[in-house]
């Protein structure tokens, strides 16, 4: 494959940010979410037959996935402090999107920052499903191998999905909480037994990580503490307002569907056919953004949903490119991405078969 420079792209240009644009896009992304929730709520009390409701309720359901697929691309650039012009803006609203979603928004955009830095390179980042080596493959056992292809299975996005967003920010707070309390009590009966009693006051770090992006951090854990304190309160709430059975379960389903459309949209875009997948040696983050990165050729309705996310590459070229200029740097640019990988959405279900890494060869290889 031929070296492109990074220079050779015309990039600067896009880079500016529009805190109108921003909030234009948040203003037509949150009202017919709220909207659509005040229509749940008028069908759930309408006297209709059950069964009409149930009919009513598909296409809102379909809605308000995609409509949270939107709200965490938009909370994705928020991470990348791309979507607004001040940094502090798009905290604000970036732990804002995190809370329709139920994920801390910190925690995460600190993870997806070592993605960034390491795309491409497969010895340091595995990937969103931590792909295995071919030789750390073929020392499993039987069970072991039959246990890692249905684990990364494509229908493992469901079950995966409904993990990520409702379940592992909380399992991470109780976590901490388990730990810090642990540690807490071993420390104080330390101090207490060698007569140290001021240091009784002194507030040191006890956080343990319990996932790869809740780390020993104040921010991180502020962040974690403060969207499950809202999130739960808010399930709360609409649990006293729609019923507790019809609220979890219809809520459940939006998270899992749109957990499973963006981990979907993020392994295609980085696990395919003859992608980059080289060793830290002979890495350049570049060729990383370019062969690493997959482009989307996918319905423009589609694109929006994903706040055009499907530009890949350019993305990965520099982050800090608003999703409302992604596209016109991409067709900029094509000249220079004519080798850049192009999925159509019949070429999806393949993509989840590149779950080997062949560190010799270094490329994506799959599974037998």
């Amino acid at each position: 494959m031929n070296r492109i420079n990074r220079s050779e792209f015309l990039i600067k240009p896009f880079l500016k940010r529009s805190n109108y644009r921003a909030s234009y896009q948040l203003i037509i992304t949150i009202i017919p979410i709220i909207s659509l929730w005040l229509l749940v709520s008028k069908i759930v009390y309408s006297p209709l037959f059950q069964i009409t409701k149930g009919l009513l309720l598909i296409p809102i359901i379909i809605l308000l996935t995609l409509l949270s697929s939107r709200t965490f691309s938009l909370m994705h650039d928020c991470g990348h402090n791309s979507l607004f012009e001040k940094r502090s803006l798009n905290k604000l609203f970036g732990f804002f999107l995190g809370l329709l979603n139920g994920i801390p928004h910190k925690p995460w955009a600190n993870d997806h920052a070592f993605h960034h830095r390491n795309n491409g390179n497969w010895e340091v980042y595995k990937g969103p499903v931590d792909v295995l080596s071919l030789e750390d493959y073929e020392s499993l056992n039987k069970r072991e191998k039959i246990i890692y292809k249905i684990s990364r299975h494509w229908l493992m996005l469901f079950p995966g999905g409904f993990f990520y967003l409702v379940i592992k920010a909380r399992l991470g707070l109780i976590l901490i909480i388990f730990n810090f309390i642990k540690s807490l009590i071993k420390e104080s009966f330390n101090k207490i037994k060698k007569r140290n009693f001021l240091e009784l006051l002194k507030i040191e770090s006890r956080i343990k990580p319990p996932f790869s992006d809740y780390r020993d951090n104040f921010d991180e854990l502020f962040d974690l503490i403060a969207n499950n304190l809202i999130v739960i309160s808010g399930w709360i709430i609409m649990c006293k307002w729609l019923g507790t059975i019809f609220f979890l379960t219809f809520y459940s389903l939006i998270l899992t569907f749109s957990a499973a459309i963006f981990i979907c949209i993020f392994f295609i875009q980085h696990n395919f056919e003859n992608a980059y997948a080289s060793s830290t040696k002979n890495w350049e983050i570049v060729d990383g953004a370019i062969y690493g990165s997959s482009n989307l050729d996918i319905p423009n309705w589609l694109n929006w949903f994903l706040a055009d996310i499907s530009f890949h590459s350019i993305h990965h070229l520099s982050e800090r490119i608003p999703n409302y200029n992604l596209r016109a740097c991409h067709k900029a640019n094509l000249h220079l991405l004519q080798k850049s990988k192009v999925l159509k959405l019949s070429d999806f279900p393949n993509c989840f078969k590149y779950i080997i890494w062949d560190s010799q060869k270094e490329n994506l290889v799959p599974i037998n």
